[in-house]
């Protein structure tokens, strides 16, 4: 995942967990707007979210922050 997108992804995270608490959940369509403006970066970001980790499409916000922050 490039640069951009897991600083992208880790400010989501930080703002979903600060205004819903620590349970809540997202899946990688919260990295984007509801327009598919760059379909490549969006097919990056679901790419590592289900072909690399297989995750579910709801994930923890918190679970998904610490997987970038590691590198995953």
């Amino acid at each position: 995942m490039r640069t951009s997108l897991r600083r992208k992804a880790i400010g989501i995270c930080d703002a979903k967990l600060a205004s819903k608490g620590e349970t809540v959940g997202l899946s990688f369509y919260a990295f984007f707007a509801n327009k598919n403006d760059d379909p490549e970066l969006l097919m990056e970001a679901a790419e590592w979210w289900i072909k690399t980790h297989q995750l579910n499409h709801f994930e923890k916000a918190q679970k998904i922050k610490t997987m970038i922050q590691s590198g995953q």
